[in-house]
């Protein structure tokens, strides 16, 4: 078996527990996983199976979340699984004023990951320094947050926001939550998050742990083919001869007036792999399926 799975992770689960469950449920070693998810989020976890691991690091990079942020409130994590270092109430705080505010969040942005997270700093996880008391200084990376749409406002002496996020990869929420908080002269940490997109898979068309038991239980069972994850990347279709060259390392001489990288077909329905197109010439990046 070989392909994707759409998995919506449930809550109190690392993406490692996933993992061991589908290895188990499918009878497979060679699983893997795009996009961790902290063990409070829930939502799209994309599953690779068999060869399609290989193919992780080609699925597209955008992911979108439904966020509950809780402002007047700071965690050690950024999150509510944390201590609360700081209460603030913020009654006075209102609508107006949070949108303002974050929209400053908009496009490529810098931004600090939170302590307790899986960045490694001169070859050691953050969370690990974190929970040994260590104090680093955590480096300051740029992402991309691409739409931010308020979905509900809730007054209070911690007030509640719930938001719509799309943004590139390695973006945090928790620590947009925490950093507006900051922007609104109090503080903010995250109370709760679904991933809705990620990698090209979304929520609506995702399977529980449970309702993939159930699938393989009656045999019902069909990952997503390897190639249909990658439809963001353009193809390209060769002959016999030119597929079994290119399957082999070859380089191929082609005329699409398109670069980069490129799945590549023989005789358009059987995918061969992805390659990389640079001045007219196909170049092997991927054998995933080669020509005996």
């Amino acid at each position: 078996m070989q392909g994707f799975i759409n998995l919506n992770k449930p809550f109190g689960w690392t993406s490692h527990d996933c993992v061991a469950k589908v290895r188990k449920l499918l009878r497979l070693k060679r699983i893997g996983h795009a996009g961790t998810l902290d063990p409070a989020a829930t939502g799209v976890l994309p599953i690779a199976v068999g060869k399609a691991t290989r193919l992780l690091q080609y699925l597209p990079g955008e992911k979108a979340y439904k966020a509950t942020i809780r402002l007047g409130v700071r965690t050690t994590t950024d999150d509510l699984q944390g201590e609360i270092i700081t209460s603030q109430p913020s009654p006075e705080l209102d609508l107006a004023e949070v949108k303002t505010a974050l929209s400053q969040f908009l496009g490529k942005i810098e931004q600090i990951p939170p302590i307790y997270s899986a960045i490694q700093v001169e070859g050691k996880r953050l969370y690990d320094l974190a929970r040994q008391g260590e104090t680093v200084e955590v480096p300051a990376r740029t992402v991309e947050i691409f739409s931010i749409e308020v979905l509900d406002w809730r007054r209070g002496e911690f007030p509640e926001l719930d938001v719509a996020i799309a943004c590139g990869s390695g973006t945090y929420i928790r620590a947009i939550a925490r950093d507006l908080g900051t922007v609104l002269n109090t503080c903010g940490t995250l109370a709760a998050l679904t991933r809705t997109q990620s990698s090209g898979f979304n929520l609506t068309a995702s399977l529980t742990l449970s309702e993939l038991e159930t699938q393989l239980q009656a045999g019902t069972f069909q990952p997503t083919p390897p190639d249909v994850a990658l439809q963001h990347l353009p193809s390209v279709n060769l002959p016999d001869i030119s597929a079994q060259k290119w399957c082999q390392g070859q380089r191929i001489t082609l005329t699409p007036e398109i670069a980069g990288k490129v799945r590549v077909y023989q005789a358009e329905n059987r995918f061969l792999g992805i390659g990389e197109l640079q001045d007219g010439v196909l170049i092997p990046q991927m054998v995933f399926e080669p020509i005996s």
